[in-house]
C-alpha cells in the first residue's frame, strides 16, 4: 500500500530533524515505539497508532504521534520538536492530516516569550519568516481551519493552519522546509533570551499546559474517545513535559 501524502510530509520532516541533530530514539521496555495506541471503540479493533520519542542535544525531546484509522477515514501525523526549557529558541511543530476527503496541516514555531513585550526577539526569530508565511497563505486551494482565537493565542502569529485540497497540500512541503531550515539555524545560533532562564521555564510549562489542554483544544476529547482516557492523559503528560 502506498504511503499517504500526510505521512510522506511527516516522515520527510522527521527524518530531516533526526538526521540534522543526530537524535536517538527511545523505545518501549519491550522494544518498538514508545507508546502503541489501541482503539477503545467497538467498531475499530486493535492498534490504530503509535508515539515515538527521540532525544539528543541540543533539543530536549522530539515527539511524534501517528493515528491512522481507515474505517474512520483518518490519517493523522504530528511532530513536536521541543527545545530545552531554559532556551529562548522556539519549539517546532507540524501536523499533517487527511480526514475524509480533505487535507489539513498546522505548521508553526512556538514562541518562548511574549512577542509584543519583546519586539527585538520577535524581529530576530519570526520576522524572517514573513515572506514565506505570506507566500504560503496565498496558495490557491487553502481554506481556514477550525481553530479558536484561544488556540491561536497559544501559538505564534506566523502559524500556518489550513484545510487544503490535494493540489494545495502537495505544495506545503516547500514551506515546511523553509520553516524547518530557519528553525534549525535558530537552534545553531542560540537565540539570546530577553528574560531569565527561570522565566523561560515558567512560561514554557504554562504554555505547553495550554496547548495540550482538553479545555482549549477539543480534538483531545476525540482522541481520548478513540484511544482511551488513560492513553490520552499519558500522551498529553509527555507533550506537556511532565513525565517520560
Amino acid at each position: 500500500m502506498s504511503t499517504s501524502l500526510p505521512q510522506q510530509l511527516s516522515d520527510t520532516t522527521l527524518d530531516s530533524i533526526v538526521s540534522h541533530f543526530g537524535l536517538t530514539e527511545r523505545h518501549a521496555a519491550e522494544g518498538g515505539p514508545y507508546m502503541v495506541l489501541s482503539s477503545q471503540l467497538p467498531m475499530v479493533q486493535g492498534p490504530v497508532g503509535f508515539v515515538r520519542v527521540f532525544h539528543g542535544d541540543p533539543l530536549a525531546m522530539l515527539v511524534t504521534c501517528s493515528i491512522v484509522v481507515p474505517a474512520m477515514q483518518l490519517d493523522s501525523h504530528m511532530i513536536f520538536a521541543f527545545t530545552q526549557s531554559h532556551s529562548a529558541v522556539p519549539h517546532f511543530t507540524l501536523d499533517s492530516v487527511k480526514a475524509g476527503d480533505h487535507y489539513s496541516f498546522h505548521l508553526d514555531l512556538i514562541p518562548r516569550v511574549d512577542l509584543a513585550e519583546h519586539t527585538g526577539y520577535m524581529n530576530q526569530v519570526f520576522k524572517p519568516l514573513s515572506g514565506v508565511y505570506q507566500q504560503a497563505e496565498a496558495i490557491e486551494g487553502l481554506a481556514p481551519a477550525h481553530v479558536s482565537p484561544i488556540q491561536r493565542a497559544t501559538m505564534s502569529p506566523w502559524m500556518l493552519v489550513h484545510r487544503a485540497n490535494e493540489t494545495a497540500f502537495r505544495q506545503i512541503g516547500h514551506y515546511v522546509q523553509q520553516y524547518l531550515q530557519h528553525w534549525q539555524k535558530l537552534v545553531a545560533d542560540t537565540v539570546a533570551s530577553p528574560v531569565s532562564e527561570s522565566s523561560l521555564q515558567q512560561r514554557d510549562k504554562a504554555n505547553r499546559a495550554a496547548i495540550f489542554s482538553t479545555e482549549i483544544d477539543p480534538v483531545w476529547h476525540r482522541i481520548d474517545g478513540l484511544i482511551g482516557l488513560a492513553s490520552g492523559q499519558q500522551l498529553r503528560a509527555l507533550l506537556q513535559g511532565n513525565t517520560l
